[in-house]
């Protein structure tokens, strides 16, 4: 046997299990194409190029159970800490919906389903949707996921609507005598002419290890505006492989800020699509990583239409032994003139043995259009921390007020005022001496 088939095997029961549901023709032709491909992919390993410096062998290596049911009245307790004042939460323990758990009002103009309830019910609109961006040809997790997925979020934003207070999607993971793996997924149909905010929180139990293989799917129709903020905070000893489509229409305009601050191999894979003329796109990224933990960010913009923007800002802190992959590229598609792209990548190593590796591309088959990119990685300042150290200021406050002005930088870009403050808690309460700098800014 291949080692391919070999590492694709301890998820053979489920993938049988879940062709055999009661779903409707489409989305069971979606769950045996994926299953399909997964079990040609496998696991990725050493020799695929696009995993080749993210080794998941913990994770082929582990066996996974199904999450048990759970008693809602006994998480109040675990989920209280993630929950964000002002917001409308909905919450899923273990890829599954908890109604008993959510909070807020849900406001006028928005329409939330269980993903659940539609597998059976041949929803037309989002079957018609569901998997299209998401593509799991060459995405082992994508193609997991998209198989297993049993449960999630299905959001859908009137035509014209203003939705002024946030939707906050709580997912929250629970320990177990084993690890245990989940597939929640998110639709966003955001309508022609709306305004919605929509936040994402994935968070887990102290020290359980578990495996979450979220996959996000937005899409903004014309002249809509979305603002999607993705808030992970996952058990150190968990695995978060993820994957977010974009899709963008003609004149709208969507902005997606991801924060990876916990989980022990963190991998995104991100892809937008501007397809309609002048719309425009914004993808921003901070991740903080100490002692052994991986981030891998790879990325992929396609400019299909003219005139249109995207911009794309991804910072990175490593301390200890962490390390970061970052890997994006901007595609200009023949016909995408007056395309204004720019993509930047900046990593900040605090310690010897923090390792970044960053490679951001660009590939033009148009003439008329304005591309950048670059990537930094480095230390801190010598001059800056000597300056501080001039006015009186420690070496270690030093290093911190420097580190959290870069890492700053992003959290001062969220336009939720709950979820700011949640991040600049979490900067203060991660940086050494983190009450001198609050005291300091």
């Amino acid at each position: 046997m291949s080692e391919t088939l070999t590492a694709a095997a301890p998820f053979a029961a489920e993938l049988e299990a879940a062709l055999a549901r009661s779903e409707s023709e489409g989305i069971r032709e979606l769950r045996t194409q994926a299953a399909e491909r997964f079990r040609a992919l496998g696991f990725p390993g050493p020799k695929d190029e696009e995993w080749r410096q993210t080794n998941v062998g913990p994770v082929a290596r582990t066996r996974f159970a199904r999450p048990a049911a759970v008693e809602p009245a006994a998480l109040e307790r675990a989920i209280a800490p993630f929950r964000l004042a002002g917001t409308a939460e909905l919450v899923f323990v273990d890829g599954r919906f908890l109604p008993e758990l959510g909070a807020g009002e849900l406001p006028a103009g928005v329409r939330f389903d269980a993903l659940a309830s539609l597998l059976g019910a041949g929803d037309a609109e989002v079957e018609r949707v569901l998997g299209r961006r998401a593509r799991f040809d060459n995405h082992p997790f994508l193609a997991l996921s998209t198989a297993l997925f049993e449960d999630g979020a299905v959001l859908r934003v009137a035509p014209g609507a203003v939705v002024e207070r946030p939707l906050h999607l709580i997912f929250f993971s629970t320990a177990a005598a084993e690890p245990t793996a989940s597939f929640p997924r998110t639709l966003i149909l955001a309508g022609e002419h709306s305004q919605s905010t929509v936040i994402e929180s994935f968070a887990g139990e102290p020290g359980a290890r578990y495996l979450v293989c979220p996959v996000t799917e937005l899409v903004a129709e014309p002249a809509a505006v979305v603002d999607h903020y993705k808030f992970q905070r996952e058990s150190k000893e968990a695995f978060h492989l993820s994957g977010i489509a974009v899709e963008t229409r003609r004149a709208s305009n969507v902005s997606t800020h991801s924060f990876s601050l916990g989980g022990a191999i963190v991998r995104h894979d991100i892809r937008c699509a501007l397809t309609g003329e002048g719309s425009e796109a914004t993808l921003n990224g901070l991740y903080l990583v100490v002692d052994k933990q991986l981030v891998d960010t790879h990325m992929r913009v396609d400019h299909e239409a003219p005139h249109c923007a995207s911009h794309e800002l991804y910072k990175g802190v490593l301390d200890g032994r962490a390390r970061s992959v970052f890997s994006g590229r901007i595609h200009v598609h023949p016909g995408a003139q007056k395309t204004d792209a720019k993509q930047t990548n900046r990593n900040l190593l605090l310690s010897d043995d923090a390792l970044a590796s960053s490679q951001p591309q660009l590939e033009i088959y148009a003439d008329d259009v304005k591309c950048t990119h670059g990537s930094t990685v480095g230390q801190l300042d010598d001059e800056a921390v000597f300056y501080l150290r001039s006015r009186g200021i420690g070496l270690e406050a030093a290093r911190s007020l420097l580190t959290y002005a870069f890492a700053a930088d992003l959290v001062a870009r969220v336009e939720v005022p709950a979820l700011q403050a949640e991040l600049q808690e979490f900067l203060f309460a991660w940086v050494p001496q983190g009450e001198v700098v609050r005291d300091a800014v």
